[in-house]
């Protein structure tokens, strides 16, 4: 299993409308891919000092087949996306993860 990981860190005035917008519009968009197996979503709780809030979101792959195909495909659109909706508002950090069995 691969973990596609997303976080970001987004202005405090904007998480409301991130939240709202990653739950109704993004995270659908990403998995109606059908690359991922499931996605979960979530708030890191450690502060971080800089008038942000981060946030986590997880996408569940098979094999790097799927990752590579979306990246690909997919990851450049979606990604502006996000751009075009916060603009200059957000950071992000992407990696991907192996489970160790």
């Amino acid at each position: 299993m691969i973990l596609y990981n997303v976080t970001v860190n987004i202005d405090v005035e904007k998480e409301k409308e991130y939240v709202e917008w990653m739950k109704t519009v993004h995270i659908p968009e990403v998995m109606a891919t059908k690359l991922f197996e499931d996605s979960k979503f979530y708030k890191l709780l450690h502060e971080v000092g800089d008038g942000g809030v981060n946030y986590s979101a997880q996408y569940f792959a098979k094999r790097m087949k799927e990752i590579h195909q979306y990246q690909a495909d997919f990851a450049v659109d979606l990604q502006n996306k996000l751009k075009d909706k916060f603009g200059n508002q957000y950071a992000v950090f992407r990696s991907l993860l192996e489970l160790v069995e």
